[in-house]
């Protein structure tokens, strides 16, 4: 997809996660289309890297800041945007993209704790997010909320061990649709994307415990995602598909998830 330098020209986003993977790839994209871009997350370094890169020379040039903010915290929130509208004068659009895999283990041997941990951070970390930007959206007269949700716990129910994590995705599906409504008068559309196989760094922060005798007897055949066979998608991929939400492209939609995994979950549901 080409996208025009100028689609978003003068237009404030702030992206939540921003410093790796699909949240990375999407400060560049919307940068290059013309956004002013604030990069929130909890690793300074990283922010610094891509707040860099956007600033820097080359195909992404465009203006960028890093914020230091947590998505378990409230007034780290507030606080981001009131910095965002002291720099910039408004917020137009958001991608609340930090999360967690969490602990992928069976109900047995998932504690408590961890699974209040990945609600916490990944479905309450989205309530917290909208909540902290809507007055602010509401003030610049409207604008778009894009939530990275997933297959898991949406379409998808084949990752044996992945309750917590499905759970918290399939609460911001319906989170969403409620916000879609709610906030339709101020002119904000809120929508969910649905990555499947995406190359991003998540895995990193997956902690799997005894799944082998939870998984079914099963095997598929070779190449599980029925448009590529065994490669998954790209970060980019999915940065172009938040730009299409954030855009004015997609004014009449709102209160839906959008799939973007090449029919895995369709396949392997």
């Amino acid at each position: 997809m080409k996208i025009s330098a100028d689609s978003l020209q003068n237009r404030v986003a702030l992206i939540t996660g921003g410093g790796s993977g699909l949240g990375r790839a999407a400060a560049k994209l919307l940068a290059h289309a013309g956004a002013k871009v604030a990069i929130l997350g909890r690793t300074q370094s990283e922010l610094q890297a891509v707040a860099a890169e956007i600033n820097g020379s080359g195909e992404t040039t465009g203006e960028a800041f890093a914020i230091s903010g947590d998505v378990t915290d409230m007034d780290s929130l507030c606080s981001a945007v009131a910095a965002v509208e002291q720099r910039w004068g408004r917020l137009d659009t958001v991608f609340a993209n930090a999360g967690v895999n969490g602990t992928w283990t069976g109900i047995d041997d998932l504690d408590e704790a961890d699974f209040e941990s990945t609600i916490d951070i990944n479905l309450t970390g989205t309530f917290r997010t909208v909540k902290a930007v809507v007055p602010a959206m509401r003030r610049a007269g409207g604008g778009s909320i894009t939530i990275t949700s997933s297959v898991n716990g949406t379409r998808m129910f084949s990752n044996t061990g992945a309750s917590a994590y499905a759970a918290s995705k399939a609460g911001q599906v319906a989170l969403a649709r409620m916000l879609a409504v709610e906030l339709a008068s101020d002119r904000i559309r809120v929508n969910c994307i649905c990555p499947g196989a995406i190359h991003s760094e998540i895995d990193d922060n997956t902690e799997r415990e005894n799944l082998a005798s939870l998984r079914p007897a099963v095997e598929f055949p070779e190449g599980q995602i029925p448009l590529t066979g065994k490669e998954p998608g790209t970060a980019g991929q999915v940065a172009e598909l938040v730009w299409f939400l954030s855009s004015d492209a997609s004014t009449h939609t709102t209160g839906t998830e959008v799939y973007i995994d090449g029919a895995q979950s369709l396949f392997q549901g």
